[in-house]
């Protein structure tokens, strides 16, 4: 068993405000996201100016912030939010939901291809490649507010979490989530994407290994108390990441069939 790091949430005061490491990692993950667009830019021009990265760093990240808190009040909170509609605004205290923060982005996509006249694949396929990097920085934060704890087990790194029930080591889940979806899910999605690929491609392959991943983390990750197993055995995670995987074959399938690259499509 090794023991769980129990870091402050808090990392520092402004005033008396405090600035909590969960809020401060999606910051870094929208920076470096946005810092890794211009620069690939510059590096191999993609039809997008550096004014247009900012304002689809900006839009993307008002879109996952809002979708993914209110994501996770109706699919994982419902209850507690009628109660106490106020909770929504409490993001400090973690409870984001990824596949409510993917339905704010990809509201924001539609809305911004319109306003850019660019297709919305396009913009979908410029945009996932630095997604894993929000996405491994968020599980970061899981981590250090001791949130998403994984099951009971007795494997060597097992970790005791103050804020679970009982004394019992259980699975780092939250750095299992992070290795797949940010690590793994980046290098993935980073390399496929370097040369040019029919539109919707790198969308599709998004959706199909952010939903295997997801769905294996499942398999470690303690269901939320007030949700449980559902039927055979699943669990919320894996019945909302199911089908993003058959849209992603589909959207894969589709743009090879279709044989339109992305870069010709937004030049």
């Amino acid at each position: 068993m090794i023991a769980y790091p129990a870091i402050n949430p808090v990392a520092f005061h402004i005033f008396s405000w405090p600035v909590y490491w969960y809020g401060l990692m999606y910051l870094v993950g929208f920076l470096a996201g946005w810092g890794l667009l211009s620069l690939r830019t510059r590096i191999s021009p993609r039809g997008f100016s550096q004014e247009q990265i900012s304002d689809i760093a900006f839009y993307t990240a008002l879109g996952a912030i809002i979708g993914g808190r209110l994501g996770y009040m109706l699919f994982y909170d419902w209850q507690v939010l009628i109660s106490n509609p106020l909770l929504l605004f409490q993001t400090w205290k973690g409870g984001m939901s990824f596949h409510g923060g993917l339905l704010g982005v990809l509201v924001a996509m539609v809305i911004f291809s319109k306003r850019m006249h660019k297709p919305f694949l396009a913009l979908t396929d410029f945009v996932a490649p630095v997604v894993p990097i929000g996405l491994g920085a968020g599980r970061i934060g899981n981590f250090i507010n001791g949130e998403l704890w994984g099951r009971v087990t007795d494997v060597p790194w097992g970790m005791v979490f103050p804020n679970a029930p009982g004394s019992l080591p259980r699975h780092p889940s939250q750095l299992y989530e992070f290795a797949m979806e940010g690590v793994l899910l980046f290098l993935i999605l980073f390399i496929y994407s370097w040369k040019p690929r029919p539109m919707g491609a790198v969308s599709g392959l998004f959706a199909i290994f952010y939903g295997i991943f997801r769905c294996v983390a499942e398999f470690f990750r303690e269901p939320d108390a007030q949700i449980g197993y559902l039927f055979g055995g699943m669990t919320e995670g894996q019945l909302l990441s199911l089908p993003l995987i058959l849209v992603g074959i589909i959207l894969l399938v589709y743009s090879y069939k279709k044989g339109k690259i992305a870069d010709e499509a937004i030049s």
